[in-house]
């Protein structure tokens, strides 16, 4: 039984006093949820120290939104790996799709940082999604398995198995448009089969798969339901505690 997971990216919100806010707000409120709904969240870069210490004894994993694929170097402004594993991340977002449109990441750089991730301990959530002239030109499934093809070259099923793919269709991340929970259901189930291809069917079924895109309390109860979603990558919704928390009770 796949359990759901419901990961907060926080993207370029929140300095540290907001931060500890926000995370004290969090751990109070998800006190007695149960351990049935697995609990992200991703601060920036400058909060997470902070965030690791307020975040033990509590439900709540701490990730990151970003890093590099190298271990270290002249890379002025980056992170690698092991300092997110040093700073108490046990999680990192790799692949989003404004990393992929705005900072020109590639499927070969996604996967490398992979592969970075893995081999220093980060359980990596996984980006993958359409533009809206792809689901337009009625191209989804096509884009959707090169990036999984491409972003998994390499990667063995022990490694595979600590994986969460998001499915983020990108026209839907941020605009307040929803892919209905039909239409995500439906790209879903193909990742789930392209899996079951690559791999197993075993690890096919055994992977979480969130959907991302403008998930909010008023949509999530009908997007969670569906047999295929196991959870969310949430924007915007996570930056306040009330809305995040609804979004977790939604996926108990």
């Amino acid at each position: 039984m796949r359990k759901n997971v419901i990961a907060g990216n926080w993207k370029m919100n929140k300095d540290l006093n907001e931060s500890v806010v926000l995370i004290s707000e969090i751990i109070n409120s998800t006190k007695g949820l149960g351990s049935n709904v697995g609990i992200i969240i991703c601060p920036p870069f400058t909060s997470l120290e902070t965030a690791n210490a307020l975040l033990k004894n509590s439900d709540v994993a701490l990730g990151a939104q970003n890093m590099h694929y190298e271990s270290g170097g002249a890379y002025t402004g980056e992170i690698t790996a092991n300092m997110l594993r040093a700073v108490g991340c046990k999680y990192v977002i790799v692949g989003h799709s404004e990393r992929r449109t705005l900072f020109g990441e590639t499927n070969e750089i996604i996967n490398k940082k992979l592969k970075s991730a893995f081999n220093s301990g980060l359980y990596p959530i996984f980006c993958i999604g359409e533009t809206l002239e792809e689901r337009e030109g009625e191209i989804t499934e096509q884009v959707v398995e090169k990036q999984i093809r491409e972003g998994l070259a390499g990667i063995v099923e022990n490694d595979f198995a600590k994986i969460i793919i998001a499915y983020e269709p990108v026209w839907a991340i941020g605009t307040g448009k929803t892919a209905s929970p039909e239409q995500a259901q439906e790209v879903h189930k193909f990742i789930r089969k392209l899996i079951s291809e690559l791999y197993s069917a075993v690890l096919a079924d055994s992977v979480t798969i969130q959907y991302g895109g403008s998930v909010k309390p008023d949509n999530a109860n009908e997007l969670l339901s569906q047999p295929d979603i196991d959870g969310a990558l949430v924007g915007g919704a996570c930056l306040q505690a009330d809305s995040f928390i609804e979004i977790i009770k939604a996926a108990k």
